[in-house]
């Protein structure tokens, strides 16, 4: 091709791309991404002004009382049809002397473009599969523990402050436990209902119907991951009485304790079963107090033939099923810690969690550190049943 016609060409399609620059729709792309990096500082600098004058008003007082470190979005992909666009967009950020790395969630963002060329947000919400923020649910109150950071919606302080007060039980507790290294404090999040736990989620309320609290994290515990966030279920967890809430706050602190030591490899039974024996460790009941469903069925003579399986921890509706569930692995548990002691417990939890996969774990870690079999274990565990739940 000739000088002139390269020349020809450039000129033909200077309307839409400059020889060597941008495009229209790279250009407003990047006007886009100035406005978030605007908007993200006001964020951070609390100053509402200058986030109105980015765009939308909306979320900013929700947003007021979370101390936040880092705040930021990345616009991924901008679909622009004249003065209107669709913005699909990362924000990632971390909350202030809890999360070591950013938390990083998808939203969609609609923008308009005003008569003097800048673009303003009129609306923020989570993207398609993304989970909702607490602030996406309303004004957020935060209560400061001293081994936590509660965080409500639709919640009095006093409410808050108790699960703070909960919480600061249960870190102490768990590291009495457990000897592995973590951060020794928890972000509990506390949402108005039911379906404000699953909003938060990302999932129908079906699925933690009768739940009362979940612990989410990164599988692994990578050293710069956010910190994992206990969720309440408020309509389940109120039906608690103390000692229930003490042990469910107990128990997903475990989580939050083991998260860098369970892997892929772990079985729930172990995962589940040793967050119910540090829960329940220092709480008094005795096995037939705390495993009532599985004592039931022992006395029947329906001793089970084999450990829970992870299908048996699904949620289906029946809840004797799931409280079984969650008895046989606590059970399986404290049985390792009465016959082998506490410290050989927590060597098998991370023998467990250090396997390449799940096949084989169980039954390597049980030679290595317990000096038994699968087949031998579970015909002891079954005598244990019998014998601690008569």
């Amino acid at each position: 091709m000739s000088g002139s016609s390269v020349v020809a060409l450039c000129l033909l399609l200077v309307s839409l791309v400059a020889c060597g620059g941008q495009t229209g729709a790279d250009s407003a792309r990047a006007e886009v991404q100035r406005v978030l990096d605007l908007r993200a500082a006001a964020v951070l600098g609390h100053d509402e002004a200058a986030y109105a004058r980015t765009g939308t008003r909306a979320g900013f007082g929700n947003l007021r009382a979370v101390p936040l470190a880092d705040w930021s979005y990345r616009v991924r992909d901008l679909d622009r049809s004249g003065d209107t666009a669709t913005a699909d967009v990362d924000l990632r950020y971390r909350i202030e002397g809890h999360d070591k790395g950013p938390v990083t969630t998808g939203r969609t963002l609609r923008l308009s473009r005003e008569e003097d060329g800048r673009w303003r947000v009129d609306s923020d919400r989570p993207g398609e599969k993304s989970a909702q923020q607490p602030w996406d649910q309303g004004a957020v109150r935060v209560v400061r523990g001293v081994h936590s950071l509660v965080l409500g919606v639709g919640q009095s302080t006093g409410s808050l402050r108790r699960f703070a007060d909960l919480a600061d039980q249960a870190v102490p507790a768990v590291s009495d436990a457990w000897d592995g290294d973590w951060a020794r404090r928890v972000v509990v999040l506390v949402p108005r209902s039911l379906e404000g736990m699953a909003g938060l989620l990302g999932s129908p309320a079906s699925s933690y119907r009768g739940i009362a609290a979940v612990t989410t994290g990164e599988t692994g515990g990578a050293r710069d991951a956010p910190a994992d966030r206990i969720i309440v279920n408020p309509d389940a967890y109120g039906l608690l009485g103390g000692l229930g809430k003490q042990v469910v706050l107990t128990h997903e602190t475990t989580h939050v304790a083991t998260r860098a030591a369970t892997t892929a490899a772990t079985p729930l039974w172990l995962s589940e079963g040793y967050a119910d024996w540090v829960g329940y460790r220092d709480s008094g009941r005795t096995p037939a107090q705390a495993a009532p469903e599985l004592s039931r069925a022992v006395s029947e003579g329906r001793v089970p033939r084999a450990l829970p399986t992870d299908e048996d921890f699904a949620f289906t509706g029946d809840g004797a099923e799931l409280a079984r569930a969650y008895e046989g692995g606590w059970t399986a548990c404290r049985m390792i810690a009465d016959h082998w002691g506490e410290d050989r417990l927590d060597d098998f939890y991370r023998a467990v969690g250090a396997h390449d996969g799940r096949e084989g774990a169980v039954e390597e870690a049980m030679t290595k550190v317990l000096g038994t079999t699968p087949e031998e274990f579970t015909a002891r565990w079954r005598d244990y049943l019998r014998d601690q739940l008569p």
